[in-house]
């Protein structure tokens, strides 16, 4: 059985105008083409540390030929890719972290559901741990993605401004 979710979906419009939108994340994150796995954010409370991204799944991903051929299922490395994106946009955009934020580590991850084609990926994230110093910045943020209700994915992952 999945853990409850992180924060209350009913209570936001997921049909809203994105607060920050893909040319928004464009400017804080740096991944492009192919590796780029968040389109936008819809809702975050900077003082909970909370955060709702999505990434729209389409036919054209660059897995879908390879993973799984006849039956594309996108693939649960790319799933923690999008969390760990989600945490750079964070510090970045809300917290103002200047510099660029490495993905560090995945400290768990379980796999729920399948995401496909054609489905919008919910991603929420609660930052956890957030040390700030001179010259450097970790974070640890819990991210659960979650589509059509359902919890696919659960994973907490951490980084830090290199």
């Amino acid at each position: 059985m999945p853990p409850p979710l992180l924060f209350d979906l009913s209570q936001i419009d997921l049909n809203t105008k994105p607060l920050y939108d893909r040319d928004a994340v464009e400017k804080a994150n740096p991944q492009r083409f192919e590796m780029q796995q968040l389109d936008g954010i819809l809702w975050c409370d900077r003082e909970k540390s909370l955060i709702l991204g999505y990434k729209d799944v389409t036919g054209d991903e660059f897995w879908i030929r390879g993973h799984i051929p006849d039956r594309p299922l996108m693939p649960g490395v790319i799933m923690v890719e999008a969390a760990a994106q989600l945490s750079s946009f964070f510090l970045k955009e809300i917290y103002q972290e200047g510099g660029f934020i490495g993905f560090t580590g995945i400290e768990s991850a379980k796999f729920r559901s399948v995401v496909e084609p054609g489905q919008r990926l919910y991603l929420l994230g609660h930052i956890t741990r957030y040390k700030k110093r001179r010259d450097t910045a970790r974070v640890t943020m819990r991210v659960q993605g979650v589509v059509d209700g359902t919890m696919v994915f659960e994973t907490t992952v951490t980084g830090m401004r290199v």
